[in-house]
């Protein structure tokens, strides 16, 4: 290990159909199995090809990286420890069907423990949570934390609707995870739907701009809706969209704040405020 700590916060892992579905409980373990498609909505259903890539960087070639793989790449790197998130999982939040979104959360959260948290502690997951039912979303977490031993939760930056996780349905998320003293995170992932971005044409254009626009929509909402307010002990991550647009935007809702506060009455500090106040959290690449 290093002479000071290196962790990796954002780490990813491939959760295949065919090893998610040994953890599928009935009724869906007992249908068939129809290959041709994906247990998830899919990355590639913003219509751009990611699924081809150059080759190199991705360990265990296009079915990894597996446990063993983390664990060669955090001693080779001198990284003390990992916090895993999904890669397919970041389209979860697009499924339609609740009974199947809670199944397939379910299913994943124990893949990840048992196929890598419990092949070495320096492996950590975090629970994706199914946000098409809070009720099962809190119960999942409260799962995940006591009984897996998961860190955390993520939640994909991209919702069916365009859903903002501002709204107070999602308060009960919120309340347990400050009980729990857990933070939550947002990540990127899709392109398309509801950012405005379905008519670039350039996945490279799409994917530069949707993690950090997906993010900035849910986390500037939450500030104005005054979510920070009402849970001041909420820790809260917005990963993979880097840092640069904080200052920003931190200068730019003071000032819509300052002229338009009346429309946000729960917000009652300035919005620059809560970002230092040490609660949120912006990962730098």
């Amino acid at each position: 290990m290093a002479d000071y700590r290196i962790i990796d916060a954002d780490g990813h892992v491939m959760e295949l159909d065919e090893e998610l579905r040994e953890y599928i409980e009935p009724p869906y373990k007992d249908l068939e199995w129809h290959r041709s498609y994906s247990f998830w909505p899919g990355l590639t259903m913003d219509g751009y090809l990611r699924s081809l890539r150059k080759p190199g960087g991705w360990a265990g070639g296009g079915t990894g990286p597996n446990a063993q793989h983390w664990l060669d790449f955090l001693d080779k790197n001198r990284i003390e420890i990992t916090v895993l998130y999904p890669t397919q999982g970041l389209t979860h939040a697009a499924i339609q069907d609740r009974d199947w979104a809670v199944a397939l959360a379910r299913a994943y959260n124990d893949w990840l423990c048992h196929r890598f948290m419990k092949a070495s502690p320096r492996l950590i997951g975090v629970a994706l949570l199914p946000v098409q039912d809070i009720a099962e979303a809190v119960r999942e977490l409260r799962r995940c934390v006591t009984e897996l031993g998961m860190v955390g939760a993520v939640l994909p930056a991209v919702a069916i609707g365009g859903k903002l996780y501002s709204g107070a349905e999602f308060y009960p998320l919120w309340e347990e995870a400050q009980k729990l003293d857990v933070p939550i995170s947002t990540h990127g992932g899709l392109s398309f739907p509801h950012l405005g971005l379905d008519m670039t044409g350039n996945f490279t254009v799409a994917h530069c701009l949707e993690h950090p626009f997906a993010q900035m929509r849910q986390l500037v909402s939450m500030i104005f809706e005054g979510v920070f307010e009402l849970f001041p002990k909420l820790r809260f991550g917005c990963l993979e969209c880097g840092v640069g647009w904080v200052p920003y935007m931190m200068d730019r809702m003071d000032e819509e704040q300052e002229r338009k506060g009346q429309y946000s009455p729960r917000c009652k500090l300035k919005p620059s405020e809560y970002l230092r106040q040490g609660n949120i959290f912006l990962l730098l690449r």
